[in-house]
Parts: structure tokens; sequence; C-alpha cells
């Protein structure tokens, strides 16, 4: 088999590689792990790709002569075809800078919103696609003019066996610059990857409520029955950036209200639970309501606690709090 049958090799790695790294970074891995096999897919592979698809062919330089009748110029126009390896290298950087944030873009309009995991998914399913284009682009592409992947195509040095406008001229000064920007360009990465801009943690605290008809008086049942058991439904969803427990304190009220305040007469618990939430999850509770009270002054107040509650819940010590004004016969 002769080098000319490895012309799709460079996008198979690629896609491979890319492929790999998903399954690293999906399969929980953090810390600087996920850094290392972050880095390739948002600073190279995703323009590497794209690169291939939009430049299959191989660097040739051609000389085509002016026409003297229309130009009255007897010199030879140098027309260039494809892209040298330094070329190739620094699109590839380029445009894998400017995918993201395209995809953090789309991620915005998903369930996850803008998270980490879900743009490193959507940069390698781009990537995976725009290989499978470069690979049909090059495969159209005659074979004599095709990109050929080699050692000295992939490399981003300035070399010297190839024609360069700095041919005569030392090459180390460049390379110095190239190795440098590099470096900086791998550093920055790093360091954004290991501190993603993050919002303030917070936990949302919420209740079922029914289906809002024209008959519906309220979104959560208020009528109760003293000494019956009854049910609510509460959610927590922990959006804190990291695994809480949680703790949940049902009271049966008497309150009365007057201009600007609400004073509580009489409180009663009546249910407790506790769950732990990993980041990023909801989980429902369920709790038990059984009114010990009669009249249409009563409410159910829900407190909601990071931890192990006070020795005394009340609305001003909890973390959350919610309200439902109820009537007991």
């Amino acid at each position: 088999m002769s080098d000319t049958d490895w012309w799709f090799f460079d996008l198979a790695v690629v896609i491979a590689v890319t492929g790999g790294l998903t399954f690293g970074i999906i399969s929980g891995l953090s810390g600087i792990e996920r850094i290392v096999l972050t880095i390739p897919l948002v600073l190279f592979l995703p323009g590497y790709a794209l690169v291939s698809a939009l430049f299959p062919d191989e660097p040739n330089d051609e000389y085509q002569s002016f026409d003297d009748e229309k130009t009255g110029l007897g010199n030879p126009l140098l027309v260039s075809g494809g892209l040298e390896a330094i070329e190739r290298t620094i699109l590839s950087v380029v445009f894998s800078v400017s995918l993201v944030p395209a995809i953090a873009l789309f991620a915005t309009v998903t369930p996850r919103g803008v998270a980490l995991k879900p743009i490193l998914l959507g940069l390698s399913i781009l990537t995976v696609v725009l290989a499978l284009l470069a690979i049909v682009s090059r495969y159209r592409c005659p074979a004599d003019r095709r990109f050929v992947p080699s050692i000295t195509s992939v490399s981003p040095f300035f070399d010297r066996g190839r024609p360069s406008p700095y041919e005569r001229t030392s090459r180390r000064p460049y390379n110095l610059a190239i190795v440098i920007g590099l470096v900086l360009l791998l550093a920055s990465g790093g360091f954004a990857l290991a501190n993603p801009p993050q919002h303030d943690g917070f936990t949302e605290f919420s209740v079922e409520t029914e289906n809002v008809t024209g008959e519906t008086d309220t979104m959560y049942e208020s009528t109760y029955t003293a000494g019956e058991r009854q049910e609510l439904q509460a959610t927590i969803t922990n959006r804190e950036h990291e695994e809480r427990t949680y703790t949940t304190v049902a009271l049966l009220q008497r309150v009365s209200y007057e201009e600007n305040a609400t004073t509580v007469r009489e409180s009663t618990e009546v249910d407790r639970r506790t769950a732990t939430v990993a980041a990023g999850d909801s989980h429902g509770q369920t709790l038990a309501i059984t009114p010990s009270m009669r009249g249409d002054d009563l409410r159910v107040t829900l407190l909601l606690y990071v931890g192990e509650p006070p020795a005394e819940p009340t609305t001003e010590n909890a973390y959350r709090a919610i309200h439902l004004p109820i009537e007991v016969t």
C-alpha cells in the first residue's frame, strides 16, 4: 500500500481521538485529567476537521503567465493551492476557538443550559461530522492534488526543506515564537477549563400544583379535614454546584393578618424529611399533613434547611420558606 492510500489517515485519527476523549470526559474524570482530555477537543480537533473539509488539496505552487496583450506585464503569476503545515495548524486553532462560542450559544436552548459537558459533547459531535465531510471532500479531490498527511505536513514549524518568504533568514526565531504562542495558548485554555464561569449557587424549592382551569380557586389543595392525613408533594432542585443534604420541616400554623405583618398565634410541626441531593439534580418529597386544628386562619409552612434545622424552626431562620393558606373543617 503506497503513501497515497493513507490520505484519510489523519481524519480517521481525529474521529478516533475525539471519541476516546469524549468517553473519558463523560466517564466522570475530573481535575487535571479532564483538563488534559479537553484541551485538544477545544483548541485543535474541531478546527482541523473544518480546515480539512475546506482545503482538501495539498500545497502546490505553480506559475501562470500573464497575457501580455491584456495586462502589459511579462512577469509570471504565482498561484498557490492548498495550505502549508503552519497555515493549516494556525487555522485549525483559530477555527476551533471560534466554534466553541457557537456551540455554547446552542447549549443555551438545551435543558442543561451552558454547562461544560453539553458543550464538550456538542463539540465532539460537530468534530466527527466535520471530519466525515472532510473525508468526502478529500475523496472528491483529484488524486494527484489530494492532501496526504505526513510528518512534515503536520509540523507547525518552518523547516529548511519548504520554500518560504523567510528562506534567506534564520528560521529559529520564528519557530521559537510559535513554541511560545502554543505554550501560552495551552496554558490559557487549561486555566479556562479548570475555572469555568459559574453563577452563584442557589436551591429551588417548590410544591406540586394542580392544572389551572377556569374553576380553579387555588393552585394547590387548600381544604383539609381535621385528623385526616393528606399528602403534599415538594420538590428540591440543587443548583449549588455541589452535593447538599437538606431537611424539610412542615408546620401547621394559626396566623392573624394585620396591616403589614403576619403574626403566628400557634404552630405545630406535622412532618420532617431529610434528603441528600446531588448537584444539578431534583428530589421529590412526600410530606404527610395531618391537621390537628380547625379554622380558616391556618396555613401550612414548609421550611427548607441545609443540614440540620435549629431547635425551633421558623421562617426567619430557614433557607427557603413556602406558605400555603388552608382551611380545615
